[in-house]
């Protein structure tokens, strides 16, 4: 619910290089501080604060802003700045879900087609990119984290060449919300989960579908249980997401089915209409 309009208390932001679109890398920074939750849900903040934060001037942080309103990450709050969007723990569990259809079948698809030659580039391109995310976690960047996590795992994905898949999968990475990270961090834990990176190159360019569909499910709960702060895994209702599925779409892989079932989610509508 809304508050009465108030600025939030002071965070820190790593100020960039005036390099590229300067809007680009304010909603590239934003939308991580929003994820992490260092902009607190709720909480109304102003562009002028925030520029002099990131060390650029006022409009390209209002682009920004504008930008990730129509993300439905912020609210406009007139004469006042924008507000930060809350989810429900429900909204939450149904984003999850739909990464879970969209991003274990992609992963699935692409280790199953992985050539030597598609491994070579995937080794050129984004080995040294799962090695930045050991090392964002080990210094506790936040911020750097979130940014080249989304890299590495929509680049992954842009590799099956289906734009809109990208585009629907950066949308719902976008509204997760992982508030444990910052304690994963503290206590030396965020560096082991970002190895899960390396490892699933590993799988992928190895050929390895099961391994790399397994993990990547395992990956994926992570936005609802470690990552977001849940010390015990979320208590799903046991229905299979698939339910929802069955004469709607071409039926996924046997395996693909195994991984979904194993993860016990159940879709928030189905419970609803229970």
């Amino acid at each position: 619910m809304s508050k009465n309009p108030k600025e939030a208390l002071p965070f820190t932001l790593p100020v960039f290089e005036k390099k590229s679109s300067l809007s680009s890398k304010a909603v590239e920074e934003l939308r991580a501080a929003i994820i992490t939750g260092l902009m607190q849900p709720g909480e109304v903040y102003t562009v002028p604060r925030l520029a002099a934060m990131l060390g650029i001037s006022a409009t390209p942080v209002r682009e920004a802003m504008l930008s990730l309103a129509k993300e439905g990450l912020m609210e406009a709050q007139r004469n006042v700045g924008f507000r930060v969007v809350e989810l429900t723990d429900d909204e939450l569990d149904e984003i999850t879900e739909i990464r879970l259809l969209l991003e274990v079948p992609a992963i699935e698809k692409l280790t199953s087609m992985c050539d030597a030659e598609l491994a070579d580039k995937i080794e050129k391109d984004f080995r040294h990119v799962a090695q930045d995310l050991v090392k964002y976690a080990h210094k506790g960047d936040l911020i750097s984290f979130i940014e080249v996590d989304r890299h590495f795992h929509l680049g992954i994905l842009g590799l099956l060449g289906n734009t809109r898949l990208v585009n629907l999968a950066g949308e719902l990475r976008a509204q997760s919300r992982l508030y444990g990270l910052r304690h994963l961090a503290d206590i030396g834990d965020l560096e082991q989960s970002a190895q899960e990176h390396e490892l699933l190159l590993n799988y992928i360019t190895s050929g390895n579908v099961t391994q790399a569909v397994d993990l990547m499910l395992r990956h994926i709960m992570h936005v609802r249980r470690i990552w977001a702060g849940n010390e015990e895994p979320v208590n799903f209702e046991a229905r299979s997401t698939l339910s929802l599925l069955e004469g709607q779409m071409k039926p996924l892989s046997a395996m693909s089915k195994t991984m979904f079932e194993k993860s016990d989610l159940g879709l928030t509508r189905l419970r609803k209409q229970s």
